[in-house]
């Protein structure tokens, strides 16, 4: 047939080859990040966790040391150890409440930064700029100097506000307050990462639903939030690691001074850091589950059920 396209049989041949040849750049562009991660990260975290399960004693080098049992200091660090759960437990609550928090201020930051308003890079650098001067010494001085509070929440307004509710919520609530504006303020990167997602979003959908007469709520909740729903994961999972690794984070302090005790020691501290991953790793998992994209089979599975209906 004259319109039939003659096919070569060297094109797949020769796809497979450019395939590969893409392939190999790729990974030679990364192999010095995978490098990096398998001697940095991976090895440390593979010999901590060697560690947690021995007694290291420091004579002549390292010393290994069996234990009595190979949980004794997961044990331990659950007798021992009176603050850590209260501690571990007012962590995970107020990251319950911030998340929520810098997801949404993030995202109505970003909506508007992302519309046509004047001087729109100058106030996204506002936004960032405490992401790179709030960091470190400086965050603990101005967080010392009671600057993350709210001005006009004071300790006795919150007390009475609070006085009804459990004490666990009322000390997670109090602790919110009293670092409020410290949480928006590292609320910089999850801008970002937010407008980078909507400038993705193509605005040919916005016209037609425009043309179809929705709102601009009904657009928010139709065309911008599906869009953004794997950047909200993103966003999601970089806020637990934030909070979870924050230089302000009262149970990384307890994991050091745990660590460099004479009377706890190297193993007793790595006990303690794999029991606040194993927790951290539940509270991402809870997320991704909350956030994840739903996959094309249950969106056939519920429109076939609207459908019948």
């Amino acid at each position: 047939m004259a319109g039939k396209k003659n096919k070569n049989p060297h094109d797949k041949h020769h796809l497979s080859r450019r395939t590969l040849r893409e392939w190999m750049y790729g990974y030679i562009f990364i192999a010095p990040w995978i490098v990096g991660v398998c001697i940095f990260f991976i090895y440390a975290m593979v010999q901590s966790l060697r560690f947690s399960f021995s007694k290291i004693v420091f004579v002549n080098g390292i010393t290994f040391q069996p234990l009595n049992y190979l949980w004794e200091n997961y044990a331990s660090v659950f007798v021992n150890e009176v603050n850590f759960p209260t501690t571990l437990g007012s962590f995970t609550m107020g990251l319950v409440l911030q998340l929520p928090i810098i997801i949404a201020f993030s995202l109505i930051i970003a909506l508007l930064l992302n519309g046509n308003i004047k001087f729109r890079s100058g106030f996204r650098m506002i936004f960032f700029l405490p992401v790179i001067i709030a960091t470190g010494p400086v965050m603990n001085q101005l967080t010392a100097q009671g600057v993350a509070s709210v001005p006009m929440m004071s300790a006795a307004s919150l007390a009475n506000l609070l006085g009804m509710l459990p004490d666990f919520l009322a000390n997670a609530l109090t602790e919110l307050f009293n670092s409020l504006i410290l949480i928006l303020w590292n609320s910089g990167i999850q801008i970002l990462i937010f407008l980078s997602g909507l400038q993705k979003v193509s605005r040919v959908m916005y016209e037609a639903a425009k043309i179809d007469g929705a709102s601009g709520w009904e657009s928010f909740w139709k065309i911008t939030l599906p869009n953004v729903r794997s950047i909200i994961l993103l966003n999601a999972v970089y806020t637990v690691v934030t909070l979870a690794t924050g230089g302000t984070n009262a149970i990384i302090d307890l994991i050091y001074n745990a660590t460099y005790t004479a009377t706890k020691g190297y193993s007793y501290g790595m006990a303690m850091s794999w029991i606040y991953t194993a927790i951290i790793a539940v509270i991402l998992l809870i997320v991704f589950l909350l956030f994840k994209e739903k996959s094309d089979r249950h969106v056939k599975y519920e429109q076939k059920r609207v459908t019948l209906r």
